[in-house]
């Protein structure tokens, strides 16, 4: 793979994540009746980073959990290989709440149509809304985010690769070629 550009730098990608959390802020007026939950592994850290910047906002706590949908995956039957769990942390009641929901690349929606079951199997949001850093297009289920970093339209033999610094040593956001077939 060969990176075709570099679509968020550092500072771009600081911003993006500021205006997220006001965006959050200002459709759920104020933080009171939020929770925010991330989809393993990027999406738990990129949810960690958003709810830093809704506290240091709201100067108030935030309910802060992690869900890992490999149960709930569509693609596990006929994979005979032993899926890796990582486990599900949300130690709080997400009844009667406005879930926010964060994953780093909306794509076909199968990841967020997995979240989605395990969260209602948890409990009855009032809502459940989606906060992705990138949404590349190219869906198969009509799911839609809330709250979109940036939009990058892609081909199909394109990848959306988010670096972070706590796993990739730095923020931002790349656009790669793949050699060809689906991304």
């Amino acid at each position: 793979m060969k990176v075709k550009s570099k679509v968020l730098d550092h500072t771009a990608f600081e911003r993006t994540l500021t205006r997220l959390a006001h965006e959050i802020l200002e459709k759920n007026r104020g933080s009171e009746s939020i929770v925010i939950v991330g989809i393993v592994t990027r999406g738990e850290i990129l949810a960690r980073r958003l709810a830093a910047k809704i506290q240091n906002i709201e100067h108030r706590e935030l309910r802060i959990g992690f869900i890992d949908i490999t149960l709930y995956r569509d693609d596990l039957r006929g994979n005979p290989a032993q899926p890796i769990l990582r486990g599900t942390d949300i130690h709080f009641d997400i009844t009667d709440r406005n879930v926010i929901l964060v994953d780093d690349v909306l794509y076909t929606g199968r990841t967020v149509r997995a979240a989605l079951d395990e969260l209602v199997d948890l409990g009855r949001p009032s809502s459940i809304q989606l906060a992705v850093l990138v949404d590349r297009g190219h869906r198969e289920l009509p799911i839609r985010a809330d709250y979109v970093g940036k939009n990058i339209p892609t081909a199909r033999n394109e990848e959306v690769r988010v670096m972070l610094t706590e796993t990739d040593g730095e923020d931002s956001v790349l656009l790669l070629e793949t050699d060809g077939g689906d991304a």
